[in-house]
């Protein structure tokens, strides 16, 4: 429910607080007061897209705030977190929401969910959670089937709701289980490519036997082998360096000849040092045998293994080329076989998916059916009781049909759904966009609101002169529908008529006043003569006439009896 709503700038509006509240909130005012701003400053509030336009001559922005009273818990406080806003704690698990937007005279536009800057799709996002919206050419859910078919389901409540939320279990399922069959059967030459070139990749793949490495291991072997000769002659200096056969000259002979020479002193200083000295002797021993290997298996490997070794790498470097490196190879060996068998397993597995697919189509057969059997009964008892409605507002002849046809297959179900009225006996039913008057439009779309609403009620109702083209007692009827919509839901209407607005709770205008130069309007809650005054205006177009006076308190007198 929204509480207050704050204009700034906005069109002919300078500053205007409208007061809202619980109820039914009725707004009128003169033509060109400027009534349908605060329409389009709702709409702003929703998200709506923003006009430059509307932003007010001379000012270099128009701002619109709402405070809207909603529940502590729940999806809506889910949404306003998740944007980053809070609400404010107003008591008894409820909670100020403040909503603003600013739109520049530029045209850029800000909005500011719970104190925080948001984008103006989290607005849009609320809206669908927090009002409805009816215009006098915007009776959505008269005109489109997709429309009528949710206000039913609304309508319908858990029976209905259940029903389609199985259905679209089953609906999902089916599609599910369907497309990969389709897929399947489709592919199932392209797989079998798949599988046959799989199958030789793995093939080759297991023959070469790759090791992790092994490729830049082979590198650095094949460039030892081709390099045999001058580290031969490398390995052999440094041997001969550190032990010659011949014994003179070496590093080993001249060590001996040291260690002699200090087992010739008697000095007790010298021995760590000719126990270094043996401690060098022995680990050049291990180098020279260390050499010796190395020369050995030098002479062992010669051309016959460089010529293995590049065999091998070109194996190697062919298994990366057609794989993209050879750690590709290793791993298509690791998971190739499970894909391999997945792909083998094709046939069996179109028929276990055609299986399925049968059991599928029986389930969602059988809830496409229990949904449209409570479709059907929902849409007896609308028809019956939208009415009861019309008659109440001075169509008592008109009867409203809510047929449920078969359809196509959708993620909805298999109805279509379409309101009908035949405005008297015997006349044929029509659809009501294109059977009914403007004003005949407006009731119908009342009658089903006033009903829809007492099982599924929608937190605030704004009515943008959907009282068009009606009059009388017709008028007075459908000032009594808002009032009865109001117990469950907050209205806010903005009409021209002294029969609607007499039944509001809460009454402002929208005042229009001119310096000579500039247009500007504000907001005002009327009560007692103010207000007489004003239906009066509204009645006969003069706010003193005795006559329209007499006529407004008569009007009022209705409306609280």
């Amino acid at each position: 429910m929204i509480e207050q709503m704050h204009l700034t700038g906005l069109g002919v509006i300078a500053d205007a607080v409208l007061p809202m509240g619980p109820g039914f909130t009725a707004i009128t005012g003169e033509t060109g007061a400027g009534k349908t701003m605060v329409v389009t400053g709702l709409g702003l509030l929703m998200g709506q897209r923003s006009d430059s336009g509307t932003v007010r001559s001379g000012d270099s922005q128009a701002v619109v705030e709402g405070i809207w009273n909603v529940p502590a818990e729940g999806r809506i406080a889910d949404r306003v977190r998740e944007a980053g806003g809070e609400l404010e704690p107003a008591g008894k698990g409820r909670g100020e929401l403040y909503l603003s937007r600013t739109i520049a005279a530029s045209g850029r536009s800000r909005a500011s969910v719970g104190g925080r800057s948001a984008p103006a799709s989290v607005l849009a996002d609320l809206a669908e959670m927090l009002v409805a919206v009816h215009g006098q050419t915007d009776q959505l859910r008269l005109k489109s089937t997709a429309e009528q078919r949710i206000t039913l389901d609304r309508f319908g409540g858990d029976l209905v709701r259940d029903a389609r939320s199985a259905f679209r279990t089953a609906y999902d399922t089916f599609t599910r289980i369907d497309r990969e069959l389709t897929e399947l059967i489709t592919e199932r030459d392209a797989r079998a490519a798949e599988a046959e070139r799989l199958r030789v990749a793995l093939t080759e793949i297991e023959q070469t036997a790759p090791v992790a490495g092994e490729d830049t291991d082979l590198a650095a072997r094949a460039e030892r082998l081709a390099n045999a000769e001058q580290l031969r002659e490398a390995a052999m200096l440094a041997r001969e360096a550190l032990s010659s056969e011949e014994g003179e000259g070496d590093v080993s002979t001249l060590l001996s000849e040291a260690r002699r020479g200090l087992d010739r002193a008697t000095d007790p200083a010298l021995g760590p040092i000719a126990q270094a000295i043996d401690e060098i002797s022995y680990r050049i021993g291990d180098l020279a045998v260390e050499l010796s290997s190395y020369l050995a298996d030098l002479d062992e490997q010669g051309p016959t293994e460089l010529a293995a070794v590049e065999e091998r790498r070109a194996v190697l470097a062919d298994l990366s080329r057609k794989h993209g490196s050879l750690d590709d190879a290793i791993a298509l060996l690791e998971s190739g076989s499970a894909r391999l068998a997945e792909l083998d397993d094709d046939g069996d597995r179109i028929e276990r998916l055609a299986a399925e697919r049968d059991t599928a189509r029986a389930d969602l057969d059988q809830a496409a059916g229990r949904l449209s059997a409570e479709r059907r009964t929902a849409a007896a008892r609308l028809g019956e009781l939208a009415t009861e409605e019309l008659h109440a507002l001075a169509m008592p002849n008109a009867t409203l049909v809510v047929d449920v046809a078969d359809g196509p297959e959708t993620s909805h179900g298999r109805d279509i759904v379409s309101f009908l009225l035949a405005p008297h006996p015997g006349a044929e039913p029509r659809i009501v966009s294109k059977g009914a008057s403007g004003g005949e439009l407006s009731r119908v779309m009342l009658a089903i609101e006033v009903v829809v609403a007492a099982t599924d009620p929608v937190p605030t109702f704004i009515f943008d002169e959907v009282d068009a083209g009606i009059g009388g007692a017709a008028a007075i009827e459908v000032g009594r529908r808002l009032a009865k919509l109001a117990e469950k839901s907050q209205v806010i209407a903005v009409t021209h008529l002294a029969q609607v607005a007499a039944f509001a709770g809460n009454h402002l205008s929208v005042v229009k006043s001119h310096d000579g130069s500039i247009t500007s309007s504000s907001v005002t809650r009327l009560e007692g003569a103010e207000r007489e005054a004003e239906m009066a205006r509204l009645l006969s177009g003069m706010a003193d006439s005795e006559a329209a006076l007499t006529h407004a308190r008569e009007l009022l007198g209705v409306a609280a009896g």
